[in-house]
This record gives C-alpha cells, structure tokens and sequence, in this order.
C-alpha cells in the first residue's frame, strides 16, 4: 500500500473570504476514492484562518488576531470534514503539530506512533499547523514546509501538493501566456528559492516559493513532490490512480 501525503492550501479551500465547500467537497470524495484504491492518506490543510474569518471579522495582519481567528476556525473547518468524510464512510482524526514536533526526536516518534496507529485502523489523519500556541521560532509559517516534513518523517512515498496553479513553469504563467509548463524537475537551484514570496490569496501564506522550498527539502531526502492543480482535481486523479501524467510537475531525483 502506498502512502501519500496531501497538502491543500487556502488558496483552493477559499473563495471571497468564505470556505469553498464545493472544493473542500472534491477534495473529500477524491480522498475517499484514493482510499479505495489501496493508498494510505495523509491530509494536510489549511483554511482554520479563512474559516474563523467568516465568524469574526479580524485583521489577520495582527499576530494574536490570526492566532483568534485560527482557534475560532479550527473547529468549524473540522466540522466540514467530519460531515462530509462521514458521509463517505471514512473516520477522521485532528492533529496540530509545530516546527518543535520534528525538532525533537521524542516528539517526532509520538507524533509518528500517532499516525502509524491511525493508518492502520483505515482512519484518515488531518494535520494542521497549531498556529495558536507556536512561536515565531517554533512555527514553519506554512504549510508546505509543514508537509514536506509530515512526508519525510512520517516516510509517506510522495508529497502531493494542490494549489491554484496545475504545475511548475519556466516563468509566472498569471503574466507570461508563453510561459512553459515543466513535468519534470530534478534539482532546484538557489535562484529559484530565493525569489519572492507571492501568495495569490488573501489568506494564503506561501507561493511558489514555499512549494520549491519543500519540494527542495524533499529532493535532498530522496522523496518525490507532485504539484498540481486543486481547482481541476482530475490531474491529480489521472496521475495516482490511472498513471498518466498529462498536467502537473513531478520533482523527483529519479529520470
């Protein structure tokens, strides 16, 4: 049985400052049918921010305000998963983990018994980032980090990563309509990591940077990454479940 792991930013689980709960319903009828077909899944999520938003109108610039807005939405998020995998016959369990749960080998190996047990009783992990109680040393920022290391520790075969773009360009496709998809990628040079962050979503925190970033990170451990389009899940679906890869980017070390 393969595991994966994957990552939905805000960028797709939002839509004019509300959860978009016709994608957030995509995402759980394709998890479930990954499920039916002998993967073992990892979700990792985010949207606490945006939920919690739609309940109290917060500048989310503010740090103790993202922080409210992320324990007001956790649970509201939690609800829309649990409704809906439940009506897919798939249980769903909560964790909030931070930067110091990888930091220490103790935690890491709890935190990785925790997942290994939910696995095993068919029972689908949800991860977030405790953005409540983590500090600015102690926090990744985003969820792409958060993933990529969910991937390596917890020795998921691929990071699957679902965001507003169906892949990684030669250049910013939103302004260059030349701009050339690249299916494959083997090595990320120091350029690319260093560029700008540009997030596209009000609620969103990373970029394409981000996702280079655990992409990198992942590369260096001998895992593979896999970048496609949340919006358009059938990328995804073609690549997992029927083997064609026809959109989206595979960063991998191995031709």
């Amino acid at each position: 049985m393969k595991r994966i792991v994957l990552k939905v930013g805000s960028a797709v689980l939002t839509q004019n400052g509300a959860l978009a709960l016709d994608r957030l319903q995509n995402l759980v009828e394709f998890i479930a049918q990954l499920k039916k077909n002998d993967y073992e899944v990892v979700l990792v999520t985010s949207g606490a921010v945006a939920a919690g938003y739609t309940a109290l109108k917060l500048d989310k610039k503010v740090v103790s305000n993202k922080q409210a807005l992320a324990s007001i939405g956790q649970p509201m998020l939690m609800k829309e998963y649990q409704k809906r995998f439940n009506e897919c016959s798939v249980i769903c369990s909560q964790l909030l983990l931070t930067a110091d749960d990888f930091d220490s080998r103790k935690r890491t190996i709890h935190a990785k018994n925790a997942i290994e047990t939910l696995l095993s009783h068919d029972v689908l992990p949800i991860i977030n980032e405790n953005d409540v109680t983590a500090t600015d040393e102690l926090v990744f920022g985003d969820n792409d980090q958060l993933a990529a290391h969910v991937t390596f520790y917890f020795e998921a075969d691929l990071l699957v990563i679902l965001t507003d773009i169906d892949g990684y360009y030669d250049d910013n496709p939103h302004t260059n309509p030349s701009a050339k998809l690249q299916k494959m990628v083997n090595s990320i040079n120091s350029d690319e990591l260093n560029m700008t962050h540009s997030p596209n979503n009000e609620f969103a925190t990373g970029g394409i940077v981000t996702k280079l970033k655990a992409a990198n990170f992942l590369l260096q451990r001998n895992k593979q990454m896999f970048l496609t389009s949340g919006f358009d899940l059938s990328y995804a679906r073609e690549y997992l479940i029927d083997g064609v890869h026809n959109r989206g980017t595979l960063f991998s070390t191995n031709n």
